[in-house]
């Protein structure tokens, strides 16, 4: 049987029927990919965990009725950028957004529109985004990345450290097998590359950046080992626990105000 991981490519006599075959070897690539075995020593979420994801759209419609009133503006505003998590548009973080305008800080989105994964072009102009908006505000950017997200902001912190003041990740699997996860097939066939080689980042995900960084994880997070986005000591510089699922992360209130609680005041607890 021929492995579809490792099929060559082959000239044909019609260009027509060259690029079918090779749009067929490209799907049976991805789909190789999907199917491949988890690791026994790495591990997702339980399935509860998973399914609980679903009570998402309930537990945001309800939160703000018991959320606190924000707390006063900032004395000094920071220029703050959101990265949108695997398969997302920056629109799924609008919330966070407003509350974080609300507080004073100036916000905007990584402008690239839907996350469905790293390319090295992609990611260069991620890159020279985050540097012009540094220039142009003056200041160094605080990074919020969630999932995924929170990858790409570790990773520009790595590579630009001058450009970002601090990153702060919400449930992104940094620390331990990148396939402690329940995204990482889904990953593999929408991207066409494993997990463990990204076309960008060439050092270990838990390297922790040169700048002041803050991993928000859950206990009830249904997609990422929350030890996975909680980290080990020495691959981020403090980890706050919230009571969200994962895709919570992206308009809970409460994590809206642990935001600008940290960006404020990164080295105290957070509300």
């Amino acid at each position: 049987m021929v492995n579809s991981l490792t099929l060559p490519l082959q000239k044909f006599d019609s260009p027509e029927t060259g690029w079918l075959a090779n749009g067929q070897a490209a799907i049976a690539r991805r789909w190789a990919l999907a199917l491949q075995p988890r690791p026994s020593t790495a591990r997702g979420p339980a399935l509860g965990r998973l399914l609980g994801e679903l009570r998402t759209p309930y537990e945001l419609w309800r939160a703000p009725r018991f959320a606190a009133e924000p707390d006063a503006a900032p004395a000094l505003s920071h220029p703050v950028m959101l990265l949108p998590g695997f398969g997302t548009h920056p629109v799924r973080m609008n919330r966070l957004r407003r509350g974080l305008e609300s507080a004073g800080h100036r916000v905007s989105d990584w402008g690239l529109g839907f996350n469905f994964g790293p390319s090295e072009d992609r990611f260069d102009r991620l890159c020279e985004r985050v540097e012009i908006m540094a220039r142009r505000e003056g200041q160094p950017l605080v990074l919020v990345g969630w999932s995924l997200g929170g990858l790409f902001a570790r990773e520009i912190a790595h590579r630009h450290p001058g450009a970002v003041a601090m990153v702060i990740t919400m449930g992104t699997p940094f620390s331990g097998d990148r396939r402690a996860n329940n995204a990482w097939r889904a990953y593999q066939l929408i991207t066409g590359h494993t997990v463990d080689a990204p076309p960008v980042g060439e050092r270990a995900f838990g390297t922790k950046p040169p700048v002041p960084t803050i991993a928000l994880w859950s206990p009830r997070d249904g997609i990422i080992s929350p030890r996975s986005a909680c980290g080990r000591a020495g691959e981020r510089d403090r980890a706050v626990a919230l009571r969200c699922t994962h895709l919570g992360f992206a308009g809970h209130p409460d994590v809206a105000r642990t935001l600008v609680a940290l960006i404020e005041t990164p080295n105290k607890p957070a509300v």
